[in-house]
């Protein structure tokens, strides 16, 4: 794993909480962007070799949702840059995590993205990411 690539936060109100962010970090969002196969819309503000990656949900039922009426508003995942996703899997495989889903998927912001399910790390939904060649 290369750096921590960004950190996801769930939001109820995506706006409100671009400016709160925007704020924050002194400096605007670069990018929305809608991932409808994660029925989420995402904002991204870049900070230092980081990222923070806002997470608003498109739909009641969705996984975005769903964590908000369980916990709230916060940090809902912490995304690692990877060269190989497909290696980094096999490999975390055979170190006993477990991987959600079937393998990697097109997410927001260019990448190729796989997530470790929370209960293999501590309680942590890690996602995997790899830029997409253009």
């Amino acid at each position: 794993m290369k750096k921590i690539e960004h950190i996801g936060i769930a939001v109820k109100d995506l706006q409100a909480s671009n400016l709160l962010f925007e704020k924050l970090l002194g400096r605007p969002h670069y990018k929305i962007e809608e991932v409808a196969s994660e029925g989420v819309i995402t904002s991204f503000f870049q900070t230092g070799e980081s990222k923070v990656e806002l997470l608003q949900s498109l739909t009641d039922d969705g996984p975005i949702a769903r964590f908000l009426q369980k916990r709230g508003e916060g940090v809902h995942h912490i995304a690692f840059a990877v060269d190989d996703i497909r290696s980094e899997i096999e490999r975390l495989r055979k170190e006993g995590f477990e991987v959600l889903g079937e393998g990697p998927k097109r997410g927001a912001d260019n990448k190729l993205v796989a997530f470790l399910h929370p209960k293999s790390s501590n309680g942590v939904l890690v996602e995997l990411c790899q830029d997409l060649k253009n």
